[in-house]
């Protein structure tokens, strides 16, 4: 039998080895907690980093009264300005932003969430946008150079030069989907016709031309990506979608667009010419409707009324709902259509009611 001496030596090593053996795994928990503390806080402090560190590229967001943190982030990314959603509504609920200031803001892809949160929530003046300017819809480019050129340091044909610059059109088609050889069709009158987004946007003092196009690419490349399945469907390319988009803008009023883009579909299954009076006025750059024999016998690829299909571009901006009322035309029999001086939209299903009804309206053409 072992002595009371052994066994207390014994029960001694073993409960030593117990301890040191319950002591490693409490240091391993502690050492997993704290590795997973450093990795969670480089996670977080990466995710609430700029976008693209160094870049001023301007980025515009409009915040609504009343918007709360959590829309504020949705909306700043959205914008691109966010890295890391979840990271940076983690940061709204620690730094408890409680003053946040509804305005149109110009922020840029350099700047951390953290630091345009407190631009936000202090309303700092220098990023509130202090000018704007409309695209309007159904405007030609023309018009939106000279509308823009009132705000910005440049003239209304220097925007239209850059806008007709081969080297510039090329840089823009490697950076947007949507924009393809198409515009560069020797018949196109201008390149970035209808592919200019009709909206308000917000400017800076040190915007450029570029700044400003792509501004409105950007939006452009929104509205279009949305509605990307459905124009693949339509079968046309999104160019031709844009073209007749436009042709219906500038035919109708919104109540009237889906009607009407199913006359205009119609014609194109049918193999014959729109007819459509706003095309010819485009070649001229007018926006008249009485348009004289001579114009309407131009052989400019854009007179609708002479020849069949569609024309070589755009012929305005557009907005979505120009675009919505083509992707969901009225289906009905109707070729024809004119609108009285009132406004009011007529159809036909055939060319004699259609002829007795412009007669009736006393809507012909001067020789």
């Amino acid at each position: 039998m072992r002595s009371d001496k052994y066994q207390d030596t014994d029960y001694s090593a073993t409960y030593h080895r117990k301890k040191k053996k319950k002591t490693g795994k409490v240091l391993l928990v502690i050492i997993i907690i704290l590795l997973v503390l450093v990795l969670s806080g480089g996670y977080y402090t990466m995710g609430i980093r700029a976008v693209e560190p160094g870049s001023t590229e301007d980025v515009a967001v409009t915040i609504p009264n009343g918007t709360g943190a959590s829309m504020i982030v949705e909306l700043l990314d959205e914008a691109g300005l966010v890295k890391n959603k979840t990271c940076a509504k983690i940061n709204t609920k620690i730094a408890r932003y409680n003053n946040l200031q509804a305005n149109t803001y110009i922020f840029n892809k350099g700047m951390s969430f953290p630091q345009i949160m407190n631009v936000i929530n202090t309303g700092d003046f220098d990023y509130i946008s202090k000018e704007s300017v409309e695209v309007a819809d159904g405007a030609r480019l023309q018009q939106v150079a000279a509308a823009v050129s009132e705000h910005l340091p440049y003239s209304a044909d220097e925007f239209l030069d850059k806008w007709s610059d081969k080297d510039y059109l090329n840089q823009l088609i490697e950076k947007y989907w949507f924009l393809t050889d198409d515009i560069l069709n020797e018949d196109v009158m201008f390149p970035l016709e209808g592919y200019l987004y009709a909206d308000t946007y917000y400017l800076t003092d040190n915007m450029t031309i570029e700044g400003f196009t792509e501004m409105c690419l950007d939006r452009m490349d929104g509205v279009l990506t949305e509605r990307k399945d459905q124009i693949d469907a339509s079968g046309f390319s999104v160019h031709q979608f844009l073209t007749l988009t436009s042709i219906i803008t500038k035919e109708a009023r919104a109540d009237d667009q889906a009607k009407v883009a199913g006359v205009f579909i119609n014609r194109l299954n049918d193999g014959t010419s729109l007819g459509s009076d706003v095309t010819v006025c485009y070649i001229f750059q007018e926006d008249r409707v009485d348009l004289k024999q001579s114009q309407l016998d131009s052989d400019n690829p854009y007179n609708t009324r002479k020849f069949a299909g569609l024309p070589p571009g755009p012929i305005c901006q557009v907005i979505d709902g120009a675009m919505d009322a083509l992707l969901n035309y009225e289906k009905s029999d109707n070729m024809f259509f004119f609108a009285d001086e009132n406004g009011v939209v007529h159809y036909y299903k055939d060319s004699d009611s259609f002829y007795q009804g412009i007669e009736d309206e006393g809507l012909l053409h001067d020789e």
